[in-house]
């Protein structure tokens, strides 16, 4: 099965996280970068997995964008669903409910939040200045959970046959 998988990364916690998933995937797993000019043709793939990371609440609004201009054709796909960001429980779950469009919600295999990073080597004067701030952190704290990527890939892979609903 061919999967594509889209995201975004500001400072290469999400690049990770997508390299490690598509190791996971069974089959064929294409990588696409959403800051490339040239658009992936979705008709390629049979699934498709979106995901990006969350700065100051929201995710990359190019991916928001995405997602809403590609809908009909992503509603036929397997889709999953993915964010990575440094909070946890609620506040994590309210992010990923933000992130993309409900009806995409709804059409999702699955949806996963995947850990995060404050990586201050690649931040700029600003960005470290509001999460010194906000999150109290004041050095790189790398909490990519490597358990909930392996889950998600897991649920990815898992086929669906209406047939086995007869049985």
């Amino acid at each position: 099965m061919k999967t594509l998988i889209i995201y975004m990364s500001t400072h290469g916690c999400t690049k990770h996280v997508v390299e490690e998933l598509a190791q996971a995937l069974h089959g064929d797993a294409t990588i696409h970068n959403l800051k490339a000019k040239k658009q992936p043709d979705l008709q390629s793939y049979e699934r498709v997995i979106i995901g990006g990371s969350i700065h100051a609440g929201q995710i990359q609004r190019k991916i928001r964008e995405y997602c809403e201009q590609n809908q009909e054709q992503l509603e036929d796909k397997q889709l999953g669903l993915f964010i990575c960001c440094m909070h946890e429980g609620e506040q994590a779950f309210q992010q990923l409910e933000n992130a993309f469009p409900e009806k995409l919600h709804q059409y999702a295999k699955t949806e996963a939040i995947l850990g995060g990073e404050f990586n201050f080597e690649k931040m700029h004067f600003l960005e470290k200045l509001v999460v010194r701030k906000i999150a109290k952190v004041d050095q790189t704290v790398r909490k990519i959970n490597h358990e909930a990527i392996q889950n998600f890939a897991n649920k990815m892979d898992k086929t669906f046959s209406p047939f086995l609903m007869l049985i």
